[in-house]
């Protein structure tokens, strides 16, 4: 059963000079691991969780550093929850986290659809 659905869209151009004007903002939005990756790659982590929060109903208390995205064993995206985000999930009754994320066009892009247990 669908819990909440979010999508975000970040445009890459205006994320990187975002990140190139205030330096500490990469360190304030990603988890270490991230950090590492390119531009395109990180607007659309960025766009991830942002749909997560639209997901999931709202921020409050929420850190960036709850939400990392990591690759599975197939790599494809999922999500790896901490802290208050965590605790919002298993409130919930949130059984399950799809992600979607692409980048294209000057453009990221992402989606995520909570899941309840039936």
């Amino acid at each position: 059963m669908i819990a909440g659905i979010g999508v975000d869209v970040v445009d890459l151009a205006r994320f990187e000079r975002s990140l190139r004007r205030t330096p500490k903002l990469r360190e304030r939005l990603f988890t270490e691991a991230e950090r590492r990756l390119p531009v395109h790659s990180l607007a659309a982590r960025f766009a991830a969780k942002e749909a997560l929060i639209k997901a999931l109903g709202g921020s409050e208390g929420v850190r960036w550093h709850d939400m990392e995205i990591v690759p599975d064993e197939e790599r494809n995206p999922g999500f790896v929850l901490h802290n208050v985000v965590e605790r919002q999930v298993r409130e919930r009754g949130i059984a399950h986290i799809h992600v979607s994320m692409s980048h294209d066009a000057g453009v990221a892009i992402a989606y995520v659809v909570t899941e309840r247990e039936p």
